[in-house]
């Protein structure tokens, strides 16, 4: 999967835990909480949602990687690299 495919991804969970937010103007760079109202388990809901669709298995202590849309984006590059779209 290329970089884009992962953010469209990464935007299709997030639009499904948050149906009501408007994403369409999400920075990159800023933290996902501070852009939208998300709680800890919405933040848990994505990495489930990860999980299920992708087998990606994201430690706790990688959380931190999941801020910001390219913190995520980054992060899931190499582990969703092989993946076919």
């Amino acid at each position: 999967m290329s970089a884009d495919q992962i953010r469209q991804v990464v935007l299709g969970i997030l639009a499904r835990i948050a149906p009501d937010e408007d994403l369409s103007d999400l920075k990159d760079e800023v933290a996902f909480r501070e852009q939208m109202e998300l709680d800890s388990m919405d933040f848990l809901d994505i990495v489930m949602e990860l999980r299920k669709l992708y087998r990606v298995q994201i430690p706790e202590e990688d959380y931190g990687n999941l801020v910001t849309m390219a913190s995520t984006v980054s992060y899931l590059t190499p582990l969703l690299k092989d993946f076919k779209a």
